[in-house]
């Protein structure tokens, strides 16, 4: 009986963009309670479950009211009375409610709020921490702490289309303990500012991430390279970055825009090699538009570093399905609001995992204060964990 689900609730808070999102608080009989928020991304594929967003006057039309009132009057009265332990259940349940293939009706962030908040009640209620519940959930028995993927220089969408690829990133490249890990990329990071002040002053610093007014994307890898021969690490991490190429890509053309360059999909396949030539590149993500598994394949056969698909697969197990048989790619970027529950999101993590794809748990630009992502990504064996440096 203290197992059952007792009462459902929701609210509407700001994520650490300053934008609405939705908190749920979910209370078992036993009076325990399980209180998650949902991260919302900038850059958004399409095949991204859908939130439900009010699109009227308030907060720009980003408020969620409409996604706190599904999960209050809808949702509520689908899951009230069942074990919060059965979390397969529990999704099950407002998948089928929504009835989508995108969660467009109930919206991905009413139901992803409750299905956190379910686990983290369940997790509560059986006395173990949340990372050791979900890997129970995959029968996972060893943990590890992933390896820190630290996100260092904007561009794209977050840095008002400045320069082309979206993030620039550093993260080891030989085993490292986490805390001298993290260490060694901070004070990376502290260089890199300083040099980017020295060379374009103070409003190339915004935040917790810096936007310079580069000319090139050579640019940036070599701004990178400085800070960590700076930093006394070059030999101990390698770069990365995130090509966002759906947003780089002119369907009508079928053309790639990079620094006002036109790029044929094999013009940028042979661009990407060049840049690995050139420079301690050991993985790339989201290289062509999300649609492009040929050309992910291709370059997965060509480079061999680690080729990343985000908006390709979309934490969609279907999507990577596609991407196994292609031999497109060789990891997965792990979000778990791209798909609306945990449950398929588990799933995904499994299947990938199970056809040698290597895993990176990421955060979103639009975070909250909700710490679960960790837990999740030791509990599916993520090898890495993304994050924007803003919020460590």
């Amino acid at each position: 009986m203290h197992f059952q689900i007792k009462n459902v609730k929701a609210r509407q808070v700001l994520n650490g963009k300053g934008r609405p999102t939705i908190e749920v608080d979910l209370l078992t009989e036993d009076g325990v309670l399980g209180r998650a928020s949902v991260p919302s991304g900038t850059s958004t594929g399409r095949y991204e479950s859908l939130e439900l967003i009010d699109r009227d006057n308030a907060y720009k039309g980003f408020g969620v009211l409409k996604a706190v009132h599904v999960v209050n009057e809808v949702i509520r009265g689908k899951i009230v009375g069942r074990d919060v332990r059965k979390q397969s259940e529990i999704d099950r349940v407002m998948i089928e409610t929504d009835g989508t293939d995108n969660k467009s009706r109930l919206g991905a962030n009413s139901i992803l709020g409750v299905s956190l908040a379910a686990a983290k009640a369940a997790s509560e209620s059986l006395g173990v921490p949340p990372y050791q519940y979900i890997a129970d959930i995959l029968n996972r028995k060893t943990f590890r702490v992933p390896y820190l993927m630290l996100n260092i220089l904007w561009g794209g969408r977050h840095n008002l289309g400045r320069y082309s690829f979206e993030d620039h990133m550093i993260m080891p490249s030989k085993e490292l303990p986490f805390p001298e890990a993290l260490r060694a990329a901070l004070e990376t990071y502290y260089e890199l500012g300083e040099i980017i002040e020295d060379r374009y002053g103070k409003t190339a610093l915004a935040g917790g991430n810096y936007m310079p007014p580069l000319k090139s994307e050579e640019e940036a890898f070599n701004l990178i390279e400085k800070a960590l021969e700076k930093a006394g690490c070059k030999d101990d991490f390698g770069l990365a970055f995130d090509a966002a190429a759906t947003q780089l890509y002119n369907k009508s053309r079928n053309r790639y825009m990079i620094f006002r360059r036109e790029f044929t999909g094999d013009q940028l396949l042979q661009y990407y090699t060049k840049l690995v030539e050139e420079h301690n590149i050991i993985s790339i993500e989201d290289p062509f538009h999300e649609d492009d598994f040929e050309y992910f394949t291709a370059l997965t056969k060509t480079l061999k570093i680690m080729v990343v698909g985000d908006d390709l697969f979309s934490t969609n197990i279907n999507r990577l399905k596609i991407g196994v048989r292609k031999k497109a790619a060789n990891a997965i970027l792990f979000k778990v609001n791209q798909v609306g529950t945990l449950t398929e999101a588990l799933e995904t993590a499994k299947y990938a995992t199970e056809n040698g794809y290597t895993t990176v748990a990421s955060m979103r630009s639009g975070e909250t204060e909700d710490t679960i992502l960790s837990d999740i990504a030791v509990a599916i064996g993520a090898q890495y964990l993304f994050k924007i440096n803003r919020f460590i």
